[in-house]
């Protein structure tokens, strides 16, 4: 049976199919090499949580609770539009440990053939090019980018360790420097790569990157999937970490839809947000 959702706002309600929502936001056309298009995403539950911490091996993880295919196949969707998507470090650590599934490619299983159609129908290359932010530049590299002809870029801080930054680059790799400290930086990163003709960035960072992009001005949307679910806790990771926001932090709801049925049938809101001009 195909998954619906009923559109909230804005109004009137609808009921719609989920298969294809997202895909119609076509966000490989709303940004330019001057301005391109930045957006992320989250599942959270209703206390806030997107990921629990192990108190003893310090390790985070997605709470089941969290997870549905519906809210992962309008990720996919999210995935299939990027020119370039952003991932960190930790995450190439986690997927070596085995602690993490490999969502680095796009459309390379049955299941999501279509993306990869939708890809070529729409003029993108097969695969988006990866960006792996680091400051210390310490992680594995997938050898699933070389098998796919997958682009991969390292992103990392001036005050990174000068010595892994030659490593990588010897080791064949562009290593661009888009941060005064050791951290990449949200503009310098926007800029550099809408400068390499990246328009649509995709961020699977986490809070870090989430926080620097807002403060630079230069998030474009913020997709939130709510899991109607209080998960509780005392060690946890939330969508931002750090001092306050300020007007930085100035969102305006532009579309909410409810899905009834997932995760385990007690429902979940799919919203997406837009920064509020100063």
């Amino acid at each position: 049976m195909t998954a619906r959702m009923l559109r909230l706002f804005p109004g009137p309600s609808e009921d719609m199919a989920l298969d294809g929502a997202y895909l119609a936001h076509r966000l490989h056309e709303r940004g330019s090499a001057g301005s391109p298009f930045v957006y992320a995403s989250f599942v959270a539950s209703l206390d806030g949580r997107i990921a629990q911490r192990d108190p003893v091996s310090g390790e985070s993880r997605l709470p089941a609770g969290l997870v549905s295919g519906n809210d992962f196949r309008l990720f996919l969707e999210l995935q299939a539009q990027a020119d370039c998507m952003v991932t960190h470090g930790g995450y190439l650590r986690d997927l070596a440990a085995g602690r993490l599934d490999n969502v680095l490619q796009v459309g390379t299983q049955d299941a999501t053939r279509d993306l990869a159609r939708w890809r070529t129908d729409n003029g993108l290359t097969p695969q988006p090019t990866l960006v792996i932010a680091s400051a210390s530049l310490d992680f594995p590299m997938p050898d699933s980018p070389a098998r796919h002809g997958q682009r991969v870029v390292i992103a990392t801080g001036a005050a990174a360790p000068a010595e892994r930054i030659a490593r990588w680059r010897a080791a064949g790799h562009e290593v661009l420097i888009v941060g005064a400290g050791a951290s990449v930086e949200g503009a310098p990163l926007a800029d550099e790569l809408g400068r390499q003709g990246l328009r649509s960035i995709y961020l699977l960072t986490g809070p870090r990157m989430l926080d620097t992009m807002l403060r630079d001005h230069r998030l474009s949307r913020l997709y939130l999937t709510t899991a109607h679910r209080l998960l509780g806790g005392e060690s946890f990771h939330s969508m931002l970490a750090g001092p306050e926001l300020g007007d930085a932090g100035r969102l305006r709801l532009c579309a909410l839809h409810y899905d009834a049925s997932a995760p385990d049938g007690t429902g979940q809101f799919f919203a997406h947000f837009e920064p509020r001009p100063a």
